[in-house]
């Protein structure tokens, strides 16, 4: 059997799974920019402006005179100072599952962190990591900051 009738079949599920993959919904947006404030994803730089959507794995930097405020789909807050870089890593948001996770790394920076519905309802399951150790969240509020060497 040539092996041309089998990769006509699977032609069609092949695209479905590219139009899938470039369905990935966002997990939040960017809702304030002052200054130079930009999102990295896959290499590419964007500049940040309000209503930039943001994926998991997105690196966001702002610049020396810059900030950014962005909102997740729990309603998590995240503002970031000026110089600053992070990333969320990890973000499951599925209340009917019970499927709740945050996850981010602060490289750099400073971070004021307001708890949204995953905080809430799965507190242990919400993690900042920095260069120096771990923030487990148990509260509603903090504010980190990542002083480089």
């Amino acid at each position: 059997m040539s092996p041309q009738p089998f990769i006509r079949c699977l032609a069609p599920l092949l695209l479905l799974a590219q139009g899938a993959l470039a369905e990935v919904p966002s997990i939040g947006y960017v809702k304030t920019v002052t200054g130079q404030a930009s999102v990295i994803a896959g290499g590419k730089t964007i500049k940040a402006e309000p209503g930039t959507p943001v994926y998991q794995d997105n690196i966001l930097k702002t610049g020396k005179d810059g900030s950014l405020g962005l909102t997740l789909k729990d309603n998590t807050i995240l503002s970031l100072g000026p110089d600053t870089e992070m990333v969320v890593d990890e973000f499951l948001y599925a209340p009917a599952k019970d499927e709740l996770r945050l996850g981010g790394r602060v490289a750099k920076g400073s971070l004021n962190y307001v708890s949204g519905v995953i905080a809430k309802l799965k507190p242990e399951n919400v993690v900042m990591r920095t260069p120096s150790g771990n923030i487990g969240v148990r509260g509603t509020h903090f504010a980190v900051s990542v002083v480089e060497d």
